[in-house]
């Protein structure tokens, strides 16, 4: 049986490119022996919304970042969005919220450092 995909929070996505000490080798190596990692189009929005608002500096843009890394680009679909009304609201951010239904949708863990996310019973790869 093949592991699953795994799928980048926004937080990873950013501690990674900057090779963040956050990021235990355990978990990196996890990530680069992963049979497919993906960074939702959510993600790239996110960042964007946080650069735009001064409250991040990305070293370069998340698109660069998914190519150089040879990552795998996950959109947004309308299933996903319908999914979100179903969630408990154990977690009100609509950004998370939209990876959580992504993750389940397509049956991929999620790389968080966000323990929060737990709650909702999807399988996770805790930083």
């Amino acid at each position: 049986m093949t592991a699953p995909g795994l799928l980048l929070d926004s937080n990873i996505v950013v501690w990674l490119d900057e090779k963040s000490k956050r990021l235990t080798e355990r978990v990196v190596r996890q990530i680069e022996n992963a049979p497919t990692v993906f960074v939702s189009a959510v993600t790239a929005w996110e960042l964007s919304i946080k650069e735009s608002l001064g409250d991040l500096t990305l070293a370069r843009p998340v698109s660069e970042f998914i190519q150089t890394l040879g990552l795998t680009e996950l959109p947004v679909t309308n299933r996903h969005a319908e999914a979100v009304r179903c969630l408990p609201l154990y977690h009100r951010d609509l950004f998370d919220r939209l990876l959580i239904v992504q993750a389940q949708a397509e049956g991929l863990v999620l790389v968080t450092g966000d323990k929060k996310l737990a709650q909702y019973g999807i399988p996770i790869l805790q930083v």
